[in-house]
């Protein structure tokens, strides 16, 4: 087949004919392709596997226990079906990625990569997750639902992401749309910059707003943009198809088994449980109230071996950092303590923050401490938490019931399940200590592990969230190129 016939094909082809891509490749009589398994030899040979990524909180990032993201996740895994160790390197953007898989300086290209078949020195994998474009705006103004809403705005995004092809189809049906794109920004640069008044809107996925909502409430979803495209693997062509054709064989195993899915559902599946006002009420509290305490918190981590952030965001949870709150129960101070746990804890003025911190930390600790071997982090810590809240026995229970319904005691998910279970008569009374209501401890450790999540990304990101307030910059010239009306 002549290679401009092929350029041509591939350029026209949709983005989800990838069977029929991988097809037209395989039949291809180039001897290029004569070579189909040396790659993958060639890696099992050097016993790792060299992948070119970026960083961010979707992709892959060093997280409390170390690497994690969807993608590293995927990636690790596949490396364990290979057989071999795992080599992360990092571009600063999409481009960057592709340029050092084409440079064949590494295996792979992984990094939310639009599955884009216009470039024949590029191969990619089958589809591994939906990238749907997604219009979000500014609270600020009103609301922008359809495509029409668009003209006139400041919009943004990221060049390369698909988001940029997206709004170049739109602008063939409305020539006079307009937008601002960049190579080296993130979904989170985008989302700060709307807050900050920067831009009105920005294109982006709808599962990076999912994941990054939370953190900008004042950012809001509008509508989807066009046709979702395919996020995929890519790697060079003049390698042969052998490594392409092992990840297809990794990825269709992982959909079969289901284990894709629970990935996905577990990165991108969780609701946004704090609403617009009590996000917007915690990130006003982050600034205002957490410096008075922070010092406070961080020595109790030293001593206790907890990360600061997470003492910071029990303390939330218990009294919105009130250090004389008080429950009509008599639970009192900034970590709620009860008359017993603070004796069991040396503390002696429940109203002092200082011992009311320190208090609360070692007793977390002492939870941890008495939980069965067993259970493994991160899972052991929610538990804790848990049992900080409803009670070590009431924990226990939930366990037994985890078990009797066939699920793991040791698993945070199905204990999490069967907490509720204790609010029913036919499963609290199989159980030791009875009653308790068990749907509290799981809505208390979710909103923990969501302050939480808040607080790591305001460490990550100080700038974002403490000068929120600050007349925002003029000039977007250096990171933005604009793309003009079709006049």
């Amino acid at each position: 087949m002549p290679k401009a016939l092929l350029s041509h094909l591939l350029h026209y082809r949709r983005w989800y004919l990838l069977p029929c891509f991988t097809l037209l490749l395989a039949l291809i009589p180039d001897r290029q392709f004569s070579h189909n398994s040396q790659h993958l030899a060639d890696i099992k040979q050097r016993d790792f596997l060299s992948v070119f990524t970026r960083n961010t909180p979707t992709t892959y990032y060093e997280g409390r226990h170390g690497p994690t993201g969807f993608e590293y996740e995927l990636l690790q895994r596949f490396a364990d079906y290979l057989g071999v160790s795992l080599s992360m390197e990092t571009r600063s953007d999409i481009q960057g990625v592709l340029d050092a898989v084409l440079e064949e300086q590494g295996d792979l290209g992984a990094a939310a990569l639009p599955l884009d078949p216009a470039d024949p020195d590029l191969i990619y994998s089958q589809p591994i997750l939906r990238l749907q474009p997604l219009v979000v705006y500014s609270r600020e103004l009103p609301p922008v639902t359809e495509p029409a809403d668009l003209i006139g705005l400041e919009i943004a995004t990221i060049r390369g992401s698909g988001t940029s092809m997206a709004l170049r189809k739109l602008q063939d049906a409305m020539p006079e749309l307009t937008w601002h794109e960049a190579t080296e920004v993130e979904v989170a640069d985008l989302l700060g910059f709307i807050e900050e008044g920067r831009f009105d809107a920005a294109v982006i996925h709808a599962h990076d707003f999912k994941y990054n909502r939370l953190f900008f409430p004042g950012v809001e979803d509008g509508f989807t943009l066009g046709e979702p495209l395919s996020m995929s693997w890519a790697f060079p062509a003049d390698q042969g198809l052998g490594l392409q054709q092992a990840a297809n064989r990794f990825l269709s195993q992982l959909k079969n088994d289901g284990i894709l899915d629970e990935l996905i559902s577990r990165h991108f599946g969780h609701d946004d449980y704090l609403e617009y006002v009590g996000a917007r009420r915690f990130i006003r509290h982050v600034r205002e109230l957490l410096p008075k305490f922070s010092d406070l918190f961080r020595e109790a981590a030293r001593e206790t071996g907890f990360d600061w952030k997470l003492l910071a965001a029990l303390g939330y949870q218990e009294s919105h950092w009130d250090p004389e709150a008080t429950s009509p129960t008599g639970v009192r101070g900034l970590m709620m303590l009860t008359n017993p746990t603070a004796e069991e804890v040396d503390v002696d003025n429940r109203l002092d923050p200082a011992q009311s911190i320190h208090g609360g930390a070692r007793y977390l600790r002492e939870v941890m401490e008495r939980l069965p071997e067993e259970i493994e982090e991160p899972d052991r810590l929610w538990m804790a938490l848990a049992a900080y809240n409803v009670g070590l026995g009431h924990l226990y229970d939930a366990q037994e019931i985890a078990e009797m319904r066939d699920g793991d005691p040791n698993r945070w998910a199905d204990v999490r399940e069967a907490l509720p279970l204790l609010q029913n008569q036919k499963w609290h009374s199989r159980v030791s200590h009875g009653y308790a209501r068990g749907g509290e401890p799981v809505v208390y450790v979710r909103n923990i592990r969501r302050y939480y999540e808040i607080l790591n990304y305001v460490d990550r990101s100080q700038q974002q969230f403490y000068q929120l307030d600050e007349p925002p910059p003029n000039d977007n010239n250096h990171l933005f190129d604009t793309v003009p009306p079709i006049l």
